[in-house]
């Protein structure tokens, strides 16, 4: 089974594995049901879905159905406008077959236009203010991509109280000198302020060449088993984080066992042989 810890100050203990449930966006219902088997196997009981997630809202429709009390359900709008989004938010609780939801999240909200949008007058933050005080959602978090996403939560951790944030975190980005150091005071101050802190791309390597892409991620995974391993538990190596799983359902097996059986984290020196012999690079910005 995978470890559990709070969730931040939200007083559930959630698997410090998460389900990233992009995985569901483009494949059959049919394809979809054995995961939340898998899920039930390793204990996974925090679920994370997008409105943008292609069909992954609906995909999770019948499991939810009868085993909703399991899972702490996040998903995340995309709107910056309080209309907008509480229309959003609405068509995700119909779509899931939910009347609640546990933690409602701003998707990758770094752009600072679309950050003054989404706090300002009007903006999606009272949209979740509200279906927050009218009991639809429990919490609200933000996420977020790119180079620029810890400054960008730490900005939006001073304008209001967000219970969680999520963000890329894998040693290759953490070996950028700027990256790091926006990271570590994010960190800390999750830490101190009890914010649950998510991440992803645990196994990013690459952006896709010509004619490779297959799966579901948007970038090329890590899929070496031994590398993998390398990986995730550097990531889990680190305290009081969460790791969400890859946008591949052909992925998750491998994960999830990885995740059930950690050995600690691995020493830089190997970490480094893996990034020079995979040929790790860059996968943000996003490619045009």
């Amino acid at each position: 089974m995978i470890e559990k810890i709070q969730f931040g100050n939200t007083g559930h203990y959630s698997t410090r594995t998460i389900f990233g449930a992009a995985s569901l966006g483009s494949i059959s219902q049919r394809e979809a049901d054995p995961t939340l088997d898998l899920l039930l196997q390793y204990g996974i009981n925090h679920i994370d879905t997008a409105a943008s997630y292609g069909e992954a809202e609906d995909r999770l429709k019948p499991w939810l159905k009868n085993h909703r009390d399991k899972f702490f359900l996040a998903t995340k709008t995309g709107e910056r406008t309080k209309d907008a989004a509480w229309g959003e938010l609405m068509n995700s609780l119909k779509r899931m077959g939910v009347e609640h939801i546990d933690l409602w999240q701003f998707h990758c909200l770094i752009d600072p236009g679309e950050w003054d949008t989404v706090m300002g007058k009007g903006g999606a933050l009272e949209a979740a203010i509200e279906a927050r005080d009218k009991g639809i959602i429990d919490y609200i978090g933000v996420t977020g991509h790119e180079y620029v996403v810890p400054q960008m939560h730490l900005k939006s951790l001073k304008r209001f109280d967000f219970d969680s944030v999520l963000l890329p975190f894998n040693y290759f980005m953490m070996s950028d000198d700027d990256y790091r150091r926006d990271f570590n005071e994010l960190y800390d101050l999750c830490q101190s302020g009890k914010i649950a802190l998510q991440t992803i791309k645990s196994i990013a390597r690459s952006y896709w060449g010509n004619g490779e892409k297959q799966g579901g991620t948007w970038y090329k995974p890590i899929t070496d088993y031994e590398d993998m391993k390398k990986s995730i538990n550097w990531v889990l190596g680190h305290e009081n984080l969460f790791l969400n799983t890859a946008g591949d359902v052909t992925l998750l097996p491998q994960i999830l066992e990885i995740a059930s059986k950690p050995i600690g984290k691995p020493e830089n020196r190997e970490m480094e042989e893996m990034i020079e012999r995979l040929h790790i690079s860059k996968i943000f910005p996003f490619p045009p």
